[in-house]
């Protein structure tokens, strides 16, 4: 078989771009400054904003259930059309234009907000699988680590673009009723920027696959049940794909838990400054994009399987350190004499942390990019979206029971079991089978 030819450096940036684009939508909305306005300004529970929690993890949860239900089958469809950019289009008007009407909803309007936040979700979760097919075909697979790594690197500069805007052009990093006028511009300014940003995707990315001629007495859905069944009965032939997202599985969990709730615990648990919070928003973005990228290029010279299960150690351990903040806090502050915060301390924790946050999601998606045949991209990372959201409805639906339950404090460290389990079910992921399996089915 004739190996693919790296794709030109414009594509290649073009392709990263939606990263840049669309991580708008969930570092301000989904990670920083909306889950914060939903639970204490929308809802409005405090002291310990339970309900708040509660009804945010079931929204994320029912975007989840949504895409999870959806994805794969509409994978199987662009793949026989040749309409990838097509589905990438519509899903990122549709998270958009939900998006950016967040600007009606005001405090109490809780089932309007949670619809918003429901139909914006279901669109970024479309296009986050729909631009991730497009993977296998920028380029041999000893590049997809560093294409990957470097896309999600790009993500994050794109978040911490946005959110600065968000925050000191609007004013939004106040979170109370009497700057709520301002607050409400977060939904039309994160839409707006991602539409804007994605636009060099839409330009340079280009459609490689061929549309094939409908048979008769066929239709799209007939044909997208049909792939997709195959797919699944077929699925045996791909041993090392099932096993790392079975893993992956249980890495979105925690992650999952990680993205939509590191700011609500910040601000309900370790009650940190407007200050550290910032702080803590840029120190992760930018620790997220470099290790991003370093784990990008340190997973084509070391292995893909290496580098996913080195950084879902360093997940262990992180939140192992942020669970016990408090006698880590005490012990540091007697190694160096003189009384530390814990707030500072969570925010050394997350800094490294923030290594993790995209070169764990970008080794895996590059994984799945080695073991799918050409013809079968769409259909497998929509199975990878699958598996991330059925893991993110599992994991935010027990923390949120978890945390009504204990307190969102102990609930946290169910994130450790998690990140563990994923590294003892990937060591029996056989990397270069799965290589030897996508080739041998490439052009089915």
């Amino acid at each position: 078989m004739e190996e693919i030819k790296r794709a030109s450096r414009k594509e290649l940036f073009g392709w990263a771009m939606f990263d840049f684009a669309n991580s708008s939508y969930t570092t301000v909305i989904i990670t920083v400054v909306f889950c914060v306005i939903f639970s204490r300004l929308i809802v409005g529970d405090g002291p310990e904003f339970r309900l708040g929690n509660l009804l945010w993890s079931a929204s994320i949860s029912i975007s989840y259930l949504i895409v999870l239900l959806t994805a794969p089958l509409l994978g199987a469809i662009m793949d026989y059309t040749a309409s990838k950019k097509k589905f990438l289009l519509a899903s990122c008007l549709l998270c958009a234009l939900a998006t950016a009407s967040l600007y009606f909803i005001r405090p109490g309007d809780i089932p309007a907000a949670m619809l918003l936040i429901i139909v914006s979700n279901v669109g970024f979760s479309y296009s986050e699988a729909f631009i991730s097919s497009f993977l296998p075909g920028l380029g041999p697979s000893r590049d997809l680590g560093k294409i990957s790594g470097y896309a999600w690197g790009l993500g994050y500069m794109g978040g911490l673009v946005s959110t600065a805007i968000v925050i000191f052009g609007l004013g939004a990093g106040v979170y109370t009723l009497a700057n709520f006028s301002n607050l409400r511009w977060v939904g039309p300014a994160t839409g707006l920027f991602f539409i804007i940003a994605a636009i060099p995707t839409f330009l340079w990315v280009r459609e490689r696959t061929i549309a094939r001629a409908m048979p008769p007495g066929e239709n799209f859905f007939s044909i997208g049940v049909k792939r997709l069944k195959k797919t699944f009965i077929d699925i045996r032939d791909y041993r090392d794909l099932a096993v790392l997202l079975a893993s992956f599985f249980f890495a979105y969990a925690g992650l999952s838990i990680v993205i939509a709730f590191a700011f609500i615990y910040g601000d309900q648990v370790i009650r940190w400054a407007g200050s550290t919070q910032i702080l803590m928003f840029v120190l992760t973005q930018i620790t997220a994009a470099g290790g991003a990228l370093l784990f990008g290029l340190l997973q084509d010279s070391w292995g893909a399987k290496r580098t996913f299960i080195l950084t879902l150690l360093l997940w262990v351990a992180a939140v192992s350190l942020i669970y016990g903040v408090s006698p880590v806090t005490e012990w540091l502050s007697g190694l160096a004499g003189t009384p530390l915060k814990e707030e500072h301390v969570f925010l050394m924790i997350g800094a490294i942390a923030g290594l993790g946050l995209g070169s764990t999601q970008s080794a895996c998606r590059a994984m799945v990019g080695l073991f799918s045949p050409d013809t079968k991209a769409g259909e497998f990372f929509g199975l990878w979206s699958l598996t991330s959201r059925l893991s993110a409805i599992a994991g935010l639906m027990g923390l949120g029971v978890l945390q009504a339950w204990l307190g969102l404090h102990r609930a946290i460290l169910v994130c450790s079991a998690f990140f563990f389990i994923a590294v003892v079910i990937v060591l029996f992921v056989d990397e270069e089978r799965g290589k030897r399996t996508a080739r041998a089915h490439a052009g089915e």
